[in-house]
């Protein structure tokens, strides 16, 4: 019987996956309402139970993919890989409002470079702190405590080697669950409430699925705005990273 369920989930994997999700989500908010009386969302426990499904699943296998190194849990690889991700963070951006995006204007524009530049240097002077002292590492840590995307491109186009630029990925991952997680419980201290402070937020935050869970948690309908400015904060780090903030620090470090 067991390996007749086994056979059917490993075969219906993707199917598997929403199932297990929905399964998810629907207790997480069960627990958000009985234990903290909504004070935490229950998207943020969600969250916190798939990172700790996960690292089980991790541990148990010895695998890099979380649970989806476990046979009957193959399809969340998918469900959770690029492909459904950057379909879902670009399906956000047609229920953003243009007179709102508009409103925001030079703030939203301050918060891009801003974000960048700020999550940049933070990079370089961790990397620093950790030993790095060539301006092709300092830039590529840097890169990627920007977002996990940027750190890699930039660690290709200036020749970083593989574990410079594993590195990076980490740092942008560690950035964009951090955002995920925490979100929710700094949104009502920082007035993340309405379309024009989340794309500031988007802007300042940068990590495009960080900033998607984050804000999810928070209120659905600030998504489209946050998510679109986290898009261009991607855009523009790859842009400049590799490019402009790279010969500042050359310059510097020698």
């Amino acid at each position: 019987m067991f390996e007749i369920l086994s056979d059917t989930f490993s075969d219906n994997g993707l199917i598997v996956s929403f199932a297990l999700v929905g399964i998810t989500i629907y207790f997480s908010y069960i627990l958000s309402d009985k234990l903290t009386r909504g004070r935490v969302h229950g998207s943020a426990i969600a969250i916190i139970i798939g990172l700790l499904l996960a690292y089980i699943g991790g541990v148990n296998t010895g695998g890099d993919q979380g649970l989806a190194d476990v046979g009957i849990f193959t399809g969340i690889g998918l469900m959770g890989g690029g492909m459904l991700r950057d379909f879902a963070i670009v399906a956000t951006a047609f229920g953003a409002n243009l007179d709102e995006i508009k409103k925001a204007g030079l703030p939203g524009l301050v918060s891009l470079l801003t974000g960048v530049i700020v999550s940049f240097v933070v990079g370089v002077f961790i990397a620093f702190a950790f030993g790095y002292t060539d301006a092709v590492s300092l830039t590529t840590i840097g890169a990627g405590t920007a977002t996990y995307i940027v750190g890699p491109v930039t660690g290709t186009a200036i020749g970083a080697s593989s574990e410079v630029i594993a590195l990076s990925i980490a740092a942008g991952l560690i950035k964009s669950i951090l955002t995920m997680i925490g979100t929710p419980f700094i949104a009502k201290y920082i007035g993340l409430n309405n379309p024009r402070s989340a794309i500031v937020y988007g802007g300042l935050m940068g990590t495009t699925s960080g900033v998607a869970g984050g804000l999810a948690a928070t209120d659905p309908k600030l998504v489209p705005y946050g998510a679109m400015t986290a898009t261009f904060f991607t855009g523009l780090g790859c842009l400049i990273i590799p490019s402009v903030l790279f010969l500042i620090t050359r310059t510097i470090v020698g």
